[in-house]
């Protein structure tokens, strides 16, 4: 299946194309522009892999957690394309696209995704190495970083802007647990598109309707507007 994949929930902007086997990206690094960016580098992507638009059978995004913002411009590209080509739509979870990033580096095998969620708190999740996949092992939560510990035993590896900007605490957290941790890790449109083709392969196709962001922090409009 030729896929499709766009992220634009944090300041990594990028879109990948797995087509006929093979995987092509562009990617860049906006803190506001990912909406004026992400067509353009789309049409470079299909010049880059030799083909056009109508060659694609799905459209797979990161449906969030991340930027409000930046979660919606993502959704809302996905939705337009699967609309307009009656195409159908693979939401991918942007803290399993850090946790399968973090073992493709190192092969890791327990993986402790934390990203920055501002206003002193965090997105995470835990996921597990399952033959060269990140699955999730645990429900993913917005939360204080002291609430987020390991999920079992053994060793976790920490991946994720989280673990730069609470380092300390989730350290603590993790304790001797913990085997390293990845902290420039972001979503990225390659990780989106490899796990979009295992969910597609598993029928895990929705309609264009469906194309829904996962922002976690419900009142994250309210919240940012009081400030």
């Amino acid at each position: 299946m030729n896929i499709l994949a766009l992220d634009t929930s944090t300041e990594s902007c990028s879109v990948a194309l797995l087509f006929e086997g093979q995987l092509f990206e562009q990617s860049i690094m906006t803190q506001r522009e990912h909406s004026q960016r992400i067509l353009g580098m789309m049409n470079s992507l299909f010049n880059d892999a030799g083909t056009e638009i109508a060659a694609i059978d799905a459209v797979a995004f990161g449906r969030g957690p991340g930027s409000f913002t930046g979660v919606r411009v993502a959704v809302s590209v996905a939705q337009g394309i699967a609309f307009a080509r009656d195409l159908p739509v693979i939401p991918v979870s942007t803290l399993a696209a850090v946790a399968q990033a973090a073992i493709e580096s190192t092969d890791c095998q327990q993986i402790a995704v934390a990203m920055d969620a501002r206003m002193g708190e965090i997105y995470s999740g835990s996921f597990v190495n399952q033959h060269g996949l990140a699955v999730p092992c645990s429900e993913e939560q917005v939360s204080a970083p002291a609430v987020f510990r390991p999920e079992g035993p053994g060793v976790w590896t920490g991946a994720g802007s989280g673990w730069t900007v609470y380092q300390n605490e989730l350290q603590q957290n993790f304790a001797n647990q913990l085997s390293g941790i990845l902290p420039d890790l972001l979503p990225q449109a390659t990780m989106i598109a490899k796990l979009a083709d295992v969910e597609a392969q598993q029928g895990r196709l929705f309609p264009a309707a469906h194309a829904l962001p996962v922002y976690l922090r419900n009142n994250v409009a309210q919240k940012k507007a009081a400030h």
